[in-house]
């Protein structure tokens, strides 16, 4: 009875506080909206046992200075490393055998510092940074901020220097090549079956741009392809996978035994990858099997391709239908163009009628236009009424690159499978800007492409052959000019010897591809940064 009159007497008490304290508080958020004097609460202050400064209380009763002098939480953490580095790879020793690659100042090389101290476990690590250091004087200097709890729960933060010293030893790698360079383990055999190296020159690009080849110990350059030495066979698998995802290829693999050891038991193997890679390039003209013409919804058989990649991308010129072909499709019914680019022939348009304003992928437009052949002016009237898919791009009296069926003789096995199929007379390609580029002939460009430090085989090669791959390289980098899909994965760079005359402009014309300026880099060295800095 007592306990339950004790308990009605405490409810009492809290509802009258209630009843009491509520108008004071809603006067007091009055008080703060009108703006009237508010008494600010204040934090209480306490004096350090042993400087007495006025401090704001804590646990250990001690200011942060005095907290310092009595307690050092680096004390048994490493402040001065060895790390091992290999000049020729730029690599540094992971114990025990391990190489990581890094450069100077980056988060790969802040990360593994880090990961050499010892007992840093022992603390918790708040932030990192670089301290800048002379790059000949074998120092790297990092600066650790770190936090830990001492005296009765305080948590005291401290900053504090390690020093490494950077050992120059070459990795087993760079040591076997230094003995022979011609020492290699795995090689990666590209290969591709056509009359040119356009799509070579496009791979080229893209592994540079993603440092594809940065393990590969020597690069050769041949006449149907280009061979890649590797120190370790799992850097040839991971190129040639790189290889399979950008371009439709094929692979095979050997091995030949170099040595063996009864005693240890130890076998030393020389591994060769073989890729092929698919003879069908972007503007081929191709006859498609019966049977993979039926697979893939009776389409052409006449279809162009329009992009290639792991897959291909093929297009009907006279339905607008698309189409794409993958690695296992393609190789499990293989065939090769009817026509490739080295066969095309130069038209001028005379006319054009569009049959239907609908765009389809790739902002295709069906017309029907009227050609006839350049290199027929002044010798006969032979004009062409054909169906293009370039209708959207040509008007009279633009001139236009495709394939002249009507004065060639294919021998194709495929093409000859489909019969009573009446063969176009010309099938338009891409619209030509060749009359144009003439006016801008022996000009420099404004940007420039990198490429890959390799050998080249010049054994049987004349002034022809050197003459066929310059001509080849600038029909690349005329594509790239016309194209923004094929650039779109190519780093163009600036070129810094490239200087803009003011009758540019209107000398070289309006109507000729050119590269935007926003999509050039930089070409940034090194010994550029440096000699900015000295001056």
């Amino acid at each position: 009875m007592k306990i339950y009159a004790t308990y009605c007497f405490i409810c009492g008490v809290f509802a009258y506080a209630y009843l009491f304290f509520s108008p004071l508080v809603s006067c007091i958020g009055m008080a703060e909206v009108s703006g009237m004097f508010t008494v600010q609460q204040t934090i209480g202050s306490v004096l350090c046992c042993k400087c007495g400064i006025s401090m704001q209380p804590n646990a250990a009763n001690m200011c942060a200075k005095c907290l310092r002098s009595e307690v050092d939480i680096t004390e048994g953490l490493q402040k001065h490393v060895v790390i091992v580095h290999c000049p020729e790879c730029d690599s540094y020793l992971q114990p025990p055998k391990s190489w990581i690659k890094a450069q100077l100042e980056s988060k790969e090389l802040l990360t593994f510092c880090i990961k050499r101290l010892k007992n840093l476990n022992k603390v918790k690590l708040v932030h990192a940074e670089f301290i800048w250091t002379e790059p000949h004087s074998k120092r790297i200097k990092v600066r650790l901020k770190v936090q830990k709890e001492v005296l009765n729960g305080a948590v005291l933060e401290q900053s504090y220097i390690v020093e490494y010293v950077v050992q120059d030893q070459m990795c087993e790698l760079c040591s076997k090549l230094q003995v022979n360079p011609d020492q290699w383990v795995a090689a990666v055999q590209l290969r591709q079956h056509v009359s040119h190296r356009r799509t070579f020159f496009y791979l080229e690009q893209l592994i540079l741009k993603h440092d594809a080849a940065n393990r590969a110990i020597k690069i050769q350059q041949l006449d149907q392809g280009i061979d890649f030495f590797f120190g370790h066979r799992s850097h040839a698998l991971k190129f040639v996978d790189f290889v399979s995802r950008v371009v439709l290829v094929r692979t095979r693999n050997d091995k030949q035994l170099v040595s063996h050891d009864h005693k240890s038991n130890t076998v030393s193997y020389k591994y060769t990858f073989s890729v092929e890679i698919s003879p069908v390039c972007r503007e081929d003209l191709i006859c498609l099997p019966p049977k993979v013409a039926a697979s893939l919804g009776n389409i052409g058989p006449l279809v162009i391709c329009t992009k290639v990649s792991n897959s291909i991308a093929l297009l009907d010129p006279f339905t607008l239908r698309h189409c794409y072909l993958d690695a296992d499709q393609y190789w499990r019914a293989s065939f090769k163009p009817l026509l490739s680019s080295r066969q095309l022939v130069e038209y001028v348009v005379l006319d054009v009628d569009v049959v239907s304003e609908e765009v389809s992928i790739g902002g295709y437009v069906l017309a029907d236009i009227q050609v006839a052949r350049v290199s027929d002016f002044g010798k006969n009237d032979t004009i062409f009424s054909i169906r293009t898919h370039l209708g959207h791009l040509l008007e009279s009296g633009d001139y236009a690159l495709g394939y002249d069926l009507y004065g060639t003789n294919s021998n194709d096995s495929e093409l000859e499978k489909y019969k009573g199929l009446v063969l176009p007379e010309v099938i338009l390609i891409k619209k030509s800007y060749e009359e144009k580029r003439q006016k801008k002939h022996g000009k420099r460009r404004s940007w420039k492409l990198k490429s890959l430090n390799k050998e080249v085989d010049n054994s049987g090669k004349g002034r022809d052959q050197e003459q066929k791959m310059n001509s080849e390289y600038e029909e690349f980098l005329r594509d790239l000019e016309e194209n923004p899909d094929l650039r779109f994965n190519v780093s163009l760079y600036r070129d810094k010897e490239y200087q803009r005359s003011e009758t540019t402009s209107v000398a070289d014309g309006e109507d000729v591809p050119s590269i935007p300026l926003d999509e050039l880099l930089a070409d940034v060295n090194l010994s550029d940064i440096r000699a900015e800095e000295d001056d």
